[in-house]
């Protein structure tokens, strides 16, 4: 029988995710393993490199993504504000200035790496096809009756939540959260019969 593991990988993985948001793609397989509490070999035997693990953290990502998309899909509610709240909710861990750099610095680099390049991609796509069938509903229901076909719309609203991250970013000034709310508001208002001021009323 197989020994059970002491350390799980979602506790090194999570390690790794807080020792990026705190040092950035400088960050090391030793600072992963100080975080998590255990040896630099564990990692190491884990994940094999430092690359293995970035690898190993954005699967475990599109994994997540896919799941909570669905779970979205099912809970019901107005597709609209269930949207937003799915997108402001996927960067909320990055409404700190300092934080939100130095993901942005790792997420360079990972750009940089083609095999990283491609689960980016995969990331961004399990994002976009999870916000097909809430948009597709929303224009079924009559809320979104301006809006283009839904994955084009998931596109955009996709591509505007990561431009917000980034610029705020860069020029850090109140929330992130509420950033990203009063953007995609107004592309949402854009492409619903009433004013703004009904997506707002339930943000």
């Amino acid at each position: 029988m197989a020994r059970p593991r002491k350390f799980t990988d979602e506790r090194l993985l999570t390690a790794a995710g807080a020792v990026i948001s705190r040092l950035g793609p400088g960050f090391t397989l030793a600072d992963v393993a100080r975080e998590a509490g255990v040896a630099v070999g564990t990692v190491a035997q884990r994940f094999g490199s430092k690359h293995g693990l970035l690898a190993a953290m954005t699967r475990t990502a599109v994994g997540s993504v896919r799941e909570g998309m669905r779970a979205a899909a099912e809970a019901g509610g107005d597709p609209v504000l269930v949207v937003v709240d799915v997108l402001v909710g996927a960067f909320a861990p990055l409404d700190d200035p300092a934080r939100a750099a130095n993901n942005l610095a790792q997420l360079a680099v990972d750009l940089a790496d083609e095999e990283l390049r491609g689960l980016l991609a995969d990331l961004h796509a399990a994002l976009e096809e999870g916000l097909v069938p809430l948009l597709d509903r929303a224009v079924r229901e009559g809320r979104l009756p301006a809006a283009p076909p839904p994955a084009v719309a998931a596109r955009i609203l996709a591509a505007v939540t990561d431009g917000t991250a980034l610029h705020w970013s860069a020029r850090p000034s109140g929330s992130l959260r509420d950033r990203l709310r009063t953007d995609l508001g107004a592309v949402l208002a854009g492409w619903c019969r009433d004013s703004e001021a009904t997506i707002e009323e339930g943000m």
